[in-house]
């Protein structure tokens, strides 16, 4: 009897031993990490972020910039708008918006970016026109960051109203706390095509306007390196 008390005890013993050993190695078993989501980022602007007449979405300098950063990306706008310019959609960024984006959940980011196609339009009126688009982003996603970008130029130097706009669109951006990149002030494109000056006959078409392919990859480069700057590479 004493010996068959002793076995059922060992045997408990050695399970016991035997299950906290197995815990135990279950506890020290590394867990794999889970997968980063790719942040999901919206661009707004006009045919330099979604494509000229004829250009595919996937070759301008916004889908150069999410190949890059591993976004996951959305392209709204239409070429010949603006914030006040509706082109021949007759649409401005804010109709756009409403129409292509804000229906949509809520992304991580926002990037505005145009201005060019304004540049008949009173700077100050393109101001509050981008006052209020930012205003509405931010009351549709209050926890969305957003990000303005001036106007882009091509070949030759840009407008006295193309700088203007750029001017207020900054003072815009501050207002809001937006962050603002500046492709004017920090010379993107330079020199002139036809004169075969600067970096315009490596990047710019023959419309003096648009970018080549090569010229989106390399805006992208540039707009790449002041969000990594702003830490908004992963919003």
């Amino acid at each position: 009897m004493l010996n068959s008390v002793a076995a059922v005890t060992a045997l408990l013993a050695t399970a016991g031993c035997g299950g906290a050993a197995g815990r135990a190695r279950a506890d020290s078993a590394p867990t794999k990490a889970a997968p980063r989501r790719a942040p999901v980022v919206m661009f707004l602007g006009d045919s330099y972020t979604t494509g000229r007449l004829g250009q595919v979405p996937e070759l301008t300098y916004a889908a150069d910039t999410a190949r890059t950063l591993g976004w996951q990306v959305i392209l709204g706008g239409y070429r010949g708008t603006g914030f006040v310019a509706e082109g021949s959609v007759h649409k401005n960024f804010a109709d756009l918006f409403t129409e292509q984006l804000a229906w949509r959940p809520a992304p991580d980011l926002v990037i505005v970016s145009g201005g060019h196609n304004d540049r008949n339009h009173p700077p100050a009126t393109v101001a509050g026109a981008a006052r209020q688009l930012l205003t509405t982003i931010r009351q549709t996603w209050p926890d969305t960051r957003m990000l303005l970008m001036g106007p882009m130029w091509g070949s030759g130097d840009p407008t006295r109203s193309v700088e203007l706009i750029r001017d207020e669109l900054a003072n815009v951006a501050s207002e809001q706390n937006v962050p603002f990149v500046d492709p004017l002030r920090e010379r993107w494109i330079t020199g002139d095509r036809v004169q075969g000056t600067g970096n315009a006959p490596l990047y710019i078409l023959s419309d003096g306007v648009h970018p080549s392919t090569a010229g989106a990859r390399y805006i992208a480069g540039r707009f790449v390196a002041d969000l990594r700057a702003l830490k908004l590479a992963r919003p």
